[in-house]
C-alpha cells in the first residue's frame, strides 16, 4: 500500500467534520437552492479565484448536476490565467464587484461563493455588491482563514470583512491555515492541500440534498445526464434549449 503519510485520513476527516458538524447549514443552503429551483430561477455560483474556481466549474455542465447552475467565470480570477497575474488580481480592489455587475444579480437572486480563504478583495467586494443588489448568499469558506488571519494582512479587503459576514447561510469547509496537511519528514514545507478535495464534497452534497428536498416538494429539478453516456445529448436537449438563453457560458 502506498505511504500517503496520513494524506487520505485526513483529506476523510475533514469531509466527515463537515457532514457532521454542518449538516443544518447544507440543508438551509440547500432549501434556498430548492427555493430557486421552485421559482424556476438560476442558481449562481461565483469563486473569489485561483483554485477556488474549480468548484465553481466542479457545479457546472456536469453529468448529476443540475442544469440551472450559471457560473460567474472570470478567467483573469482562475487558474487558467497566468499565476502571478490572478494572484494580483484576486487582490485587486473592485474587480470582484464588476464581476457581479456584468452578471446583473438582481434582487432575491441566489448565489454560491467558493472562496476558503474569504478575506480578499475578489470575494468581499463582490459579496458586498452581491448584497448592495439584493441577492441572496451561500458562503463556503473556511472560520479558521477567517479568524486566523492577521486583520492587518495585506491580502485583506481594506474593510477587515470575512466573507461569512454577508452570507446568508455560512458553510465551514474547514480548511486549514496554508491548505496543505502532510508533514513529510526531511522537507520544511507542507504538502497535501485539502481545500478542493472538501469543497468538491460540500459542492455535490448541496446538490443531493437540493434535489432531495426538490422531490419532498414534488417538484423534479433539472440534472444534466452525461453528454458522453449514450443518449446523453438527447436527454439534455430540453436543458440546452431552456438554459442556453440565460445562462452566458453554455
Amino acid at each position: 500500500m502506498i505511504n500517503d503519510f496520513g494524506y487520505i485520513e485526513k483529506a476523510v476527516a475533514n469531509i466527515r467534520m463537515v457532514a457532521d458538524k454542518q449538516e443544518k447549514n447544507i440543508q438551509a443552503a440547500a432549501a434556498l437552492m430548492a427555493d430557486a429551483i421552485q421559482a424556476d430561477k438560476l442558481i449562481h455560483v461565483y469563486a473569489g479565484g485561483g483554485h477556488t474556481t474549480l468548484a465553481m466549474g466542479e457545479m457546472f455542465f456536469r453529468a448529476g448536476g443540475l442544469a440551472n447552475i450559471d457560473p460567474m467565470m472570470e478567467t483573469a480570477l482562475s487558474v487558467f490565467n497566468q499565476a502571478l497575474k490572478y494572484l494580483e488580481l484576486e487582490r485587486t480592489v473592485n474587480f470582484g464587484a464588476s464581476i457581479i455587475r456584468y452578471y446583473d444579480i438582481k434582487p432575491g437572486d441566489l448565489v454560491l461563493i467558493f472562496h476558503n480563504i474569504g478575506i480578499n478583495p475578489a470575494t468581499i467586494d463582490a459579496a458586498m455588491e452581491i448584497k448592495k443588489r439584493g441577492g441572496k448568499i451561500i458562503a463556503v469558506a473556511s472560520s479558521y482563514w477567517q479568524n486566523e488571519m492577521p486583520k492587518d494582512h495585506f491580502i485583506r479587503h481594506p474593510s477587515g470583512k470575512n466573507l461569512f459576514d454577508f452570507a446568508d447561510v455560512c458553510i465551514d469547509d474547514y480548511n486549514p491555515v496554508g491548505d496543505a496537511v502532510v508533514q513529510l519528514p526531511g522537507m520544511d514545507t507542507p504538502i497535501g492541500p485539502v481545500s478542493n478535495v472538501v469543497d468538491f464534497t460540500i459542492a455535490h452534497l448541496l446538490e443531493i440534498e437540493c434535489c432531495r428536498q426538490c422531490i419532498e416538494r414534488c417538484i423534479v429539478p433539472p440534472v444534466w445526464n452525461s453528454a458522453n453516456a449514450p443518449g446523453g445529448d438527447e436527454k439534455n436537449a430540453a436543458y440546452l434549449k431552456k438554459y442556453k438563453p440565460l445562462v452566458k457560458n453554455l
